[in-house]
């Protein structure tokens, strides 16, 4: 068995890390949706693949490998490219590491076993590195739609944008008793404008709604769960708004700020994720 100098070389990167079997057998455990999105918009590369090798390496190949953990050369058939810029040959190489089954017995990995893999090119042809731990999961239809819908979402030119902070909050009480109008800024990776906006009327329940743009649409609304909108919120921000953003805020309207932020925050939902080697 030849194996590059190029893909043993990963052994001190990524599959090097601090691994355990707890956190390695996330890979078959169902992931959520802001795991497959963590996944997919974090790897150059993602492919279905059908694996055609998969060879255990042992003594000076295995330096480093965590007790219970097998570390697999493996070699499989690309059934299909799901992102790749580069575009990838029909049989690629990489490294996995597999856990202990529950009996004790070593990992296996057999052939014609089909899988998802995020990972990144290596500078060789034909081969490419898991971009985590658990980055080979277990090929079903489901999770491979979910994914390519994640992609499509990333690749539109209005795809929502990546969050990177909070700028400044503003409320505005309205004429009526019970009306108000809260608007929190966020700051965006593409510099677009990004702001939440609270809506409260007498005898109505809150509003609330994600804008996009420099004009807050009346018709806006909140984002659909499960979406990359929705993940890019739920997901990034803050339990609390920080200080800063009441700077230009009159401070007896903070109190009325912070509800609504909660508000947003309690409709969002939790960002749940099931994987433990990230």
């Amino acid at each position: 068995m030849r194996i590059s100098l190029a893909i043993m070389g990963l052994a001190a990167g990524a599959l090097a890390g601090p691994l355990t079997c707890e956190s390695l057998s996330a890979q078959t455990a169902p992931l959520s949706y802001a795991d497959s999105a963590d996944l997919s918009l974090e790897s150059p590369v993602v492919a279905h693949v059908r694996l055609t090798r998969a060879s255990p390496l042992k003594g000076d190949r295995a330096v480093g490998v965590p007790a219970g953990v097998t570390r697999f050369y493996v070699e499989a058939d690309v059934v299909s490219l799901i992102r790749g810029a580069q575009g990838l040959p029909a049989r690629i190489r990489y490294l996995a590491d597999v856990p202990a089954e529950a009996s004790g017995k070593a990992g296996k990995l057999r052939k014609k076993e089909e899988f998802l893999i995020f990972a990144r090119p290596t500078g060789t042809a034909g081969e490419v590195q898991l971009v985590a731990p658990d980055a080979q999961i277990r090929y079903a239809v489901p999770e491979a739609d979910r994914v390519r819908a994640i992609l499509r979402e990333a690749a539109a030119r209005d795809a929502a944008p990546r969050i990177t902070g909070i700028g400044r909050a503003f409320h505005v009480p309205g004429s009526l008793p019970g009306e108000s109008e809260t608007q929190i800024f966020l700051q965006a990776a593409d510099g677009r404008p990004v702001s939440l906006n609270v809506l409260r009327r007498p005898g109505q329940q809150p509003r609330w709604a994600v804008s996009l743009t420099e004009i807050v649409d009346e018709a806006a609304a909140p984002p659909q769960p499960n979406s990359l909108l929705w993940y890019r919120l739920a997901c990034t921000l803050p339990a609390s708004l920080p200080q800063q953003s009441f700077a230009e805020a009159d401070p007896a309207t903070v109190p009325a700020i912070r509800a609504d932020y909660q508000l947003i925050k309690m409709q969002l939902g939790t960002c749940a994720r099931t994987r433990t080697a990230r």
